[in-house]
């Protein structure tokens, strides 16, 4: 393999401790695991305190990498329990942190600079700007989104400045990482926080408002076969990908093990999986089979798949897993000289130790042989180590009693094993990081259209926003889409360079990866509610990087609001983003009439209604049936210092608009059903 195919790593699993031995027997490079707090599968088997040094200390004998995942929002008063659980891990000796938070890995990076932080596929990368912004805040890797294709991937490995992660395996979330607020805003169950209920696995009926009585027919349009990229791995490598990562934490032992053996034979080999191969992955876990849409842009249909029951059966037959079996190579060398002590040395890896035992004795009758004392050393048991190479020297006419070499051996065994065991890490002086901007008062709102900005909105609100392609006047901010692939830069900054000579003053963006473009074109940049803004150090990071304001994450309650501080403003109204889908629901379900004039809905099964909305390119945006709705709790805003207000205008008529505004003004209830901020 020559140096600019470089094999990727092999990423794997490990959601309990046997699937983290199923893992290692696999095949794996490295492994990813989480903690007992602040990981997003906070359902799965996860390693507490002593079970993580023990578990670092296993991988790290069979050479094998493990980060550790903190990779959900954090709240102002759990930074300090984060950071804790970051200090922990790197005290057990874990190679790196998969994060979530950037407030929370802001501090991480700055209390423990020499551990590594990796970017959670929940910080919504997907460009190789993105790259460059982490590579400034300390991350060394970031994880891609699963939804990027491969002229897109080509672009952000060749630019970015940071290694790139790549899902190539398991299950796919229907919604952009990090941009789902569906479980979270209808079940109570944050999947921002590692308690995702899954709603996308659920049946719905998808139709075009205004069908009449005409019932459609319930389906499971928001169900993701399971990604696998096995047909493409030729071209994964030669990509220059850092890291291949099979998702599932949740699955069993057997999952582990079977898709990660199959994996490392294709990279060791560089070649595509058979039918065979792919036969044994479906076996293990499948939702009617796998897709590779995303990576080929096949974005449709096909890629809709359930588990059903025929699948569950055949995964039950599958061989259960038999234990590690494998063992850690290591080098052997033993001198027996006269008048001496026997000296071992074991080397694995980088790793060399030197155990001394007794002189050895003048033989009466049978001296010693070279093969003899090789055997006796050798027998390493129930170690996890194997000899791999011997070289052992004897002296003429010597001897040493077979319990002394068993000595020597345990001796050296337990000075190996011991090299294992991390050194504690080293924390630089590092203070706490809080907003300092505070500007009350402001009031601003997006619309989806221009018709429906009404007199009475541009006396009310100071700041407007329409989508980028649709900006115009009265509107004096632009919404820039959620997802800018590499190959849509230069059209987007050609659109912001339009919209600034058409009277645009702010841009809200709701990804680190945008914010260049924005100052780029001469905008102010405001955080839209997507950057999952949840705690002050992040809000201070973000306003160090320059956003003028910045929309808090609707997942918090209005003390956690206060707590963040800073020039933050706070959802008081509209029908929040629940996803973000690549993927063109609405077209495939009502056609592109109703696509386009954002007529389409879900229905789910207690007859609840989602709006469905076209974005950019296509992609559809999934909204709560209920507006989240503030005008008669002026006093729970004010009791809880958030004065700055954003209005989230979707399907709303100008006649609505209006009568929003007037509640709003009276302090009066909208009269109709409406979600509230929890106090």
């Amino acid at each position: 393999m020559s140096e600019s195919h470089k094999l990727p790593e092999l990423l794997c699993p490990a959601g309990s401790e046997e699937s983290l031995l199923a893992a290692i027997e696999g095949g794996a490079d490295a492994v990813y695991l989480g903690g007992t707090q602040m990981n997003a599968r906070m359902h799965a088997g996860n390693f507490d305190p002593r079970q993580l040094r023990e578990a670092v200390k296993r991988a790290h004998i069979y050479g094998v990498k493990v980060y550790l995942t903190l990779n959900t929002l954090v709240t102002d008063r759990e930074l300090t329990a984060c950071l804790d659980a970051a200090r922990d891990a790197a005290n057990a000796g874990v190679d790196a942190l998969i994060v979530a938070d950037a407030g929370a890995a802001s501090l991480i990076h700055r209390a423990i600079p020499s551990l590594e932080l990796h970017a959670s596929t929940q910080m919504s990368g997907h460009n190789s700007l993105m790259g460059a912004e982490l590579k400034s805040l300390g991350f060394s890797r970031m994880v891609v989104a699963r939804e990027i294709s491969e002229r897109d991937l080509a672009a952000l490995v060749a630019s970015s400045p940071i290694e790139t992660e790549l899902f190539i395996h398991g299950a796919l979330c229907v919604s952009h990482s990090g941009q789902c607020l569906f479980s979270s805003m209808v079940g109570g169950r944050s999947g921002n926080r590692g308690d995702c209920a899954q709603p996308c696995r659920l049946p719905y009926a998808c139709a075009a408002r205004g069908r009449g009585s005409k019932s459609p027919k319930e389906s499971y349009p928001l169900s993701l076969k399971d990604l696998s990229l096995a047909a493409h791995t030729p071209r994964l490598i030669e990509l220059g990908i850092s890291s291949l990562k099979i998702e599932g934490r949740m699955k069993s032992p057997e999952y582990v093990y079977n898709t990660a053996r199959i994996w490392r034979r294709l990279l060791d080999e560089n070649r595509a999986a058979t039918r065979e191969e792919l036969r044994l992955m479906a076996d293990a876990f499948s939702r009617s089979g796998f897709t590779d849409g995303y990576f080929t842009g096949r974005v449709d249909d096909s890629m809709l798949g359930v588990r059903r029951e025929a699948d569950k059966q055949i995964s039950r037959g599958v061989e259960p897993f038999g234990g590690l079996q494998k063992k850690a190579p290591v080098r052997l060398s033993c001198r027996v000289e006269a008048d001496r002590p026997v000296s071992l040395t074991l080397q694995a890896g980088e790793r060399k130790v030197t155990a001394l035992g007794e002189p050895p004795q003048q033989a009466i009758t049978a001296p010693m042989t070279a093969e003899a004392v090789e055997r006796s050393l050798s027998r390493f048991g129930g170690t996890p180590f194997a000899v791999s190479a011997a070289t052992v020297t004897v002296g003429e006419g010597l001897m040493l009693p077979v319990s002394k070499l068993n000595d020597l051996r345990r001796r050296a065994t337990e000075a190996l094993l011991e090299t294992y065991a991390p050194n504690p890490v080293s924390e630089a002086e590092w203070k706490p990081c809080r907003p300092i901007g505070k500007r009350a008062g402001i009031c601003s709102a997006r619309f989806r259209w221009a018709e429906q900005i009404t007199p009475r909105a541009q006396a009310y609100f100071q700041r407007i926003y329409l989508p980028l392609e649709r900006f115009r006047a009265p509107a004096n901010g632009v919404l820039l889409p959620p997802v800018i692939f590499d190959g849509d830069l230069s059209q987007v900054e050609g659109m912001l360079r339009d919209a600034r000579e058409k009277g645009a003053v702010y841009a809200m963006l709701g990804n680190m990866g945008h914010l260049s473009m924005v100052k780029k074109a001469g905008l102010i940049p405001v955080g839209d509610l997507r950057l999952n803004i949840a705690n002050g150090e992040t809000a201070a990071l973000y306003e160090a990087l320059g956003l003028d304001e910045m929309i808090l994450s609707p997942e918090l309650t209005l003390p956690q609001m206060r707590d963040v501080g800073g020039n933050t403003a706070v959802v008081v109204y509209g029908r929040l983003p629940l996803m973000l889908l690549e993927r063109c629901v609405a077209r495939s379900a009502a056609g592109c009439d109703a696509c386009g004039r954002d007529a389409a809905q879900l229905t789910d099964r207690r007859g609840a209604i989602f709006p469905i909305l076209r974005e950019w390119k296509h992609r559809s945006l999934i909204v709560n049936s209920l507006p989240t709705c503030m005008s008669d709790r002026r006093d729970a805003l004010v009791r809880n210092r958030l004065e700055n207000q954003h209005f989230l205008f979707y399907t709303e008529t100008p006649r609505e608009v209006d009568r929003v505004i007037d509640c709003f003004g009276a302090g009066k209830p909208l009269g109709e059903p409406v979600r509230r901020i929890a106090n």
